[in-house]
């Protein structure tokens, strides 16, 4: 039986006291980063103290504006030390998600991925949202809490981010998570922050994925070599599926000791998320939604299936193990 908001926000407050220590730890992006300010908002004078730990570099020139402007307080999970904390808050994630996740007994989760069948004293997991932002916004409307400038719009802008301005998957809750964000923002930051998606040196990286591209009925494939970030990937996915022809994008590139792949697709054929983990699960993490999944693999475990120092080579492999299953 469904609950309402009401109570699921009452149930998330009797997870706390003042005396704890929260540590929310975030992969960090647009939705994890609101997500993480939104649950900060609805602790304020709940708890002894929040914070926020994220285990990714962070490169992705939209997100550091939105880090930057929004004054968001991030600290690297290098420079945390768990002892410190004795209340744990996932949001945008699940504890199987990252080595990192599973050091930690979350006290609260809530998500807006598939159900991995995790516990937690606290869950609420609703994979049909477009955003996790999306649910945080009903726990502040549910709190009747009136959103800051800031929160609203890193809000806002993460519902924007996730549902690919509606594009892809969505629900009438995300739509009304918006419009009620709407009044509270700064038009003029959020433009700011949506506008900062490249960095000169990034360039070469579309330059070289339009050389390299291969083009078979309707998918696209490229394999970028070493990449300086992972969210290369993502941008040059995203960029290729403008074009009118294309109902899949699948990008891959190598960084430090793995292999990413990025998938996105129309939404209409088959779902991206199943694709990467029926074609890449065996040898790492995959997974993600009908129209956006993410499949990363240590290098080490592609010795035996493909010399990945072989761009060509490595860039056959993932369209013959793709397109089996796509």
């Amino acid at each position: 039986m469904s609950i309402s908001t009401i109570e699921r926000l009452h149930r998330f407050y009797e997870q706390f006291t003042l005396a704890d220590d929260v540590l929310i730890p975030i992969n960090a992006d647009p939705d994890s980063i609101a997500s993480a300010m939104a649950v900060k908002r609805l602790l304020w004078r709940r708890v002894s103290s929040v914070t926020f730990t994220h285990i990714n570099v962070i490169k992705r020139p939209d997100n550091l504006a939105m880090i930057r402007l929004l004054r968001v307080p991030l600290t690297h999970t290098d420079n945390i030390q768990l002892e410190a904390f004795n209340c744990f808050v996932m949001v945008d994630s699940q504890p199987n998600h990252h080595i990192f996740f599973s050091k930690i007994t979350p006290n609260v989760i809530i998500d807006h991925h598939p159900d991995t069948h995790v516990d937690a004293p606290f869950l609420d997991i609703r994979p049909k949202y477009g955003a996790t932002a999306s649910i945080l916004t009903e726990y502040i409307r549910a709190a009747k809490i009136k959103p800051a400038t800031k929160l609203a719009t890193g809000l806002f802008h993460a519902i924007k981010t996730d549902t690919n301005n509606f594009q892809r998957q969505t629900l009438i809750e995300d739509l009304r998570a918006f419009h009620y964000l709407f009044k509270f923002i700064n038009i003029h930051l959020a433009r700011k922050i949506e506008r900062a998606h490249l960095k000169m040196d990034f360039l070469k990286y579309f330059k070289k994925a339009l050389d390299i591209k291969r083009f078979r009925r309707g998918k696209i494939f490229i394999h970028l070599g070493r990449v300086v970030n992972p969210d290369i990937c993502v941008l040059i996915a995203d960029f290729f599926m403008d074009i009118d022809t294309a109902t899949w994008s699948v990008v891959s590139g190598l960084f430090q000791d793995k292999l990413v792949i990025i998938f996105r697709n129309d939404g209409l054929r088959k779902n991206a998320g199943k694709v990467a983990k029926e074609s890449f699960g065996q040898l790492g993490t995959a997974g993600g939604h009908k129209s956006m999944a993410r499949a990363e693999i240590s290098t080490p475990k592609l010795k035996n299936t493909v010399d990945w120092k072989d761009e060509k080579k490595l860039m056959n492999w993932l369209i013959r193990s793709v397109e089996k299953r796509s």
